[in-house]
């Protein structure tokens, strides 16, 4: 079984960047697509981002489009996301997790999640 942790959350202002990580163990990432999601306070959860086991395909929720990026590196089994020009409106408590279905955006597909890191932004 996969076990994820996030870091990396914090309070910035606004225009400001934060960049999370996502740590696994248990599993080999590699061979799961992974994403990012988030939960607003008050709201459901969300997609952000999403990228493919390869690497090679990434895809984002159109919110963030050239504001944030998601990477990984399966060779320390480790995924990231970069956010900059932050809003506030992207405050919320974001979460990894892994998938079967490449490189989803929908929550039902992830089989495995991070306990989630809070991102505050003020303005």
């Amino acid at each position: 079984q996969v076990q994820l942790v996030e870091s990396g959350g914090g309070l910035v202002q606004a225009g400001g960047s934060l960049r999370l990580s996502c740590a696994a163990s248990g599993g080999t990432l590699s061979s799961y697509g992974v994403g990012w999601f988030r939960q607003p306070p008050g709201k459901e959860r969300e997609f952000v981002a999403a990228i493919s086991w390869s690497g090679g395909t990434t895809r984002y929720a159109d919110p963030v489009k050239g504001r944030f990026t998601i990477s990984r590196d399966n060779a320390k089994n480790t995924m990231y996301l970069q956010m900059n020009s932050l809003k506030p409106e992207d405050t919320a408590l974001y979460y990894c997790a892994v998938t079967n279905f490449g490189y989803s955006g929908v929550v039902g597909h992830y089989n495995y999640w991070g306990q989630g890191t809070q991102v505050t932004v003020s303005s």
